[in-house]
């Protein structure tokens, strides 16, 4: 490809100062503040707009600063694109209205007709460029970007230190660049040139190619040859320190981790930052090897708290090993494959949550928890509310959209069930396929749907409708019995804690425990009072549901039932019923629990616990749809059913 040279000029620039403290946040938090003034709805215009209709190509990005201690930029952005429609003849950018536009070079001439309002800049070509034919742009600019706030470039300080960084998750490059922020069109490669005094390093995507000094600055010229999303282009400039780590894959590649890091910190980040080495080899086992394996992982210290998983270079706050491998994840599934629309949120952030559970189930994580208190810690967050679902249905809530309970960790506790749905090799497989077919592009949700059905061999709407758009979560009463020939029966009822689901289905695990035997069986429950008849070798003492933390569930019981005392008669009067029943028994009971049930094994009815023994017991069924129905009275592990009509 040929590219125009460019002369970058440079500008006046304002004096200023703004600093902030860093701090650490998790993932969800920081970016909840950082996304606080953005509008999800622009992606409209994408489709919409005329002057949008074009294939984005290649960026050429220059930055100058002359120092870095004003939060100010200068720079030329010169933009390779191909338009997708007929009658081309004006382009637009993203760019907020507070930059100065220069110049615009189209055709090694500078163009006089362009605006900058409600945050786009339209430029007039001043000729119809053709359909599918490659063309070019530069655009000179300079100013303040985003000055108040959390924007998403920065000037602060560490230790004393000045640092200039960048953060534009997800409509924040348009603050610091000239840009096309759409969810569908990700650009094929970029060079980026950042210029600063001599004393301090830039970090950015890609590959740095060289770092050359003229009259007191350094230019580092840093090449990226991948499909890239313009939120994910990144730069940090501040007096580094640089070192690398380096691991290699199982297929031979060798893979550079290279650190840029603050001073003060060198000690704590190089006892640290090598044990993010065995989960690139984790993941790249269990998925396919690092996609960017070619020109480089890394990490750039920066001056607030989280991370963000800028493309081959994650933003950093700190080290931890739940950083590290929640940020490399997202090299994979967010950077790899993004996400095509912030319903979708979770293809970035329930990935990377369950990839980070998954360094717990391979013994990676240096906490101490193991992945089943992991799990466990996850399913606590999630139930603490009784609705919510992984999809986001309103993209204007920012903290919808980086819900941490919802996006990350219901979105992480979804994926496992689903594994724990279509088996282990089902489930890699069809992920595999899905990094394989849409990597360097976006996803939707149902494109990883279609994907692991394809693998599993089945249908799985019925699980997205119920755990991926359905709110809330399960709530199992399990009952067993076990007659003297080791037959077991187990009975499985469930509820839920929203009623935007009917029912759960799910594959749930019990574990049923024997004096010296144990043994754990998954029961495809897919109806209310489903009922399981199997044999076991050894008398079950016990029984306990979802051992293993498997399952987004509270509140969930286990009881083993027997039979009341038979010569203990009982009477249903009157039977068929219209408003009441009144059930009598022969000896005075005292029911733990009473329930009416339908004939297909849903709960009608609950009944408190009675306060005192009784021989009589009246309800009111007036409320009933008719039909046929049991009631059921259990009382210290024992259970006694009717049979009775509704009229």
């Amino acid at each position: 490809m040929k590219f125009l040279k460019i002369i970058t000029l440079f500008f006046a620039f304002l004096l200023g100062v703004y600093t902030v403290n860093a701090q650490s946040e998790t993932c969800s938090d920081f970016k909840i503040k950082h996304f606080s003034k953005r509008n999800p709805e622009m992606q409209k215009k994408y489709k919409e707009k005329a002057s949008f209709q074009y294939d984005i190509k290649y960026h050429r990005l220059e930055f100058f600063f002359p120092n870095i201690d004003n939060q100010y930029i200068n720079g030329a952005i010169t933009s390779y694109f191909i338009p997708v429609s007929s009658g081309f003849n004006e382009i637009s950018f993203d760019l907020t209205d507070n930059m100065q536009v220069d110049s615009v070079l189209f055709h090694q001439n500078k163009l006089t007709v362009f605006t900058l309002t409600n945050d786009e800049l339209t430029i007039n070509l001043e000729t119809t460029i053709p359909e599918n034919v490659l063309d070019s742009i530069t655009v000179f600019y300079q100013g303040v970007p985003d000055a108040g706030g959390l924007g998403s470039f920065k000037q602060s300080m560490h230790n004393g230190n000045p640092i200039i960084w960048t953060l534009s998750e997800p409509y924040g490059a348009k603050d610091w660049w000239p840009c096309k922020q759409s969810l569908d069109d990700k650009i094929d490669s970029i060079d980026v040139y950042v210029t600063n005094p001599e004393a301090y390093k830039a970090a950015s995507n890609g590959l740095l190619l060289s770092e050359t000094v003229d009259n007191g600055m350094k230019t580092a010229h840093w090449k990226h040859r991948h499909s890239i999303a313009a939120y994910l282009i990144a730069i940090a400039v501040t007096n580094y320190v640089s070192y690398s780590d380096f691991v290699t894959l199982t297929t031979g590649e060798n893979v550079e981790v290279l650190n840029y890091i603050f001073p003060e910190d060198l000690s704590y980040a190089q006892a640290n930052t090598p044990n993010v080495l065995d989960v690139i080899q984790l993941y790249s086992d269990l998925f396919i090897p690092y996609p960017f394996a070619d020109e480089k992982y890394g990490h750039a210290e920066f001056g607030w708290g989280g991370g963000m998983e800028h493309q081959t270079m994650s933003f950093m706050a700190g080290f931890s090993h739940h950083l590290m491998a929640h940020e490399l994840a997202h090299q994979w599934f967010g950077d790899f494959v993004t996400c095509g629309s912030w319903h979708d949120i979770w293809l970035n952030e329930g990935f990377a949550t369950y990839l980070d559970g998954m360094t717990h189930e391979h013994n990676l994580n240096d906490d101490g928890v193991s992945f089943d208190d992991w799990k466990q810690d996850n399913i606590n967050t999630i139930v603490s509310q009784p609705d919510g679902s992984v999809y986001v249905d309103d993209t204007t809530s920012i903290n919808r959209i980086f819900s941490g309970r919802l996006s990350y960790d219901k979105g992480a506790m979804v994926l496992h069930m689903l594994r724990k749905y279509v088996g282990d090799t089902d489930f890699f497989g069809g992920i595999t396929n899905y990094l394989n077919d849409l990597g360097n592009g976006y996803a939707r949700t149902s494109d990883l749907k279609s994907h692991l059905e394809t693998t599993y061999g089945n249908s799985l709407t019925e699980f997205f409708n119920d755990w991926y758009y359905g709110e809330g979560y399960p709530i199992y009463d399990i009952y067993y019995s076990q007659n003297q020939n080791k037959n077991v029966t187990v009975t499985i009822n469930q509820t839920q804690s929203h009623n935007s689901v009917g029912f759960f289905n799910m594959k749930i695990p019990v574990k049923f425990e024997g004096i010296d035997k144990d043994t754990t069986i998954w029961f495809d429950n897919n109806t209310n009072g489903e009922q399981y008849m199997f044999n076991l070798n050894f008398n079950v003492t016990a029984a306990q549901f979802d051992p293993n933390n498997d399952i987004i569930s509270s509140g969930s019981t286990t009881l083993k039932i027997d039979t009341f005392d038979k010569t203990n008669k009982v009477f249903v009067l009157p039977n068929p019923a219209r408003n009441k029943i009144t059930i009598t028994f022969l000896e005075k009971i005292n029911p733990d629990k009473i329930v009416i049930y339908s004939n297909i094994g849903s709960i009608a009815k609950t009944f408190s616990k009675n306060k005192q023994s009784s021989y009589k017991f009246e309800f009111d069924i007036s409320d009933l749809p008719a039909g046929m129905y049991y009631v059921s009275f259990y009382e210290e592990g024992k259970q006694i059913s009717k049979k009775f009509v509704k009229n």
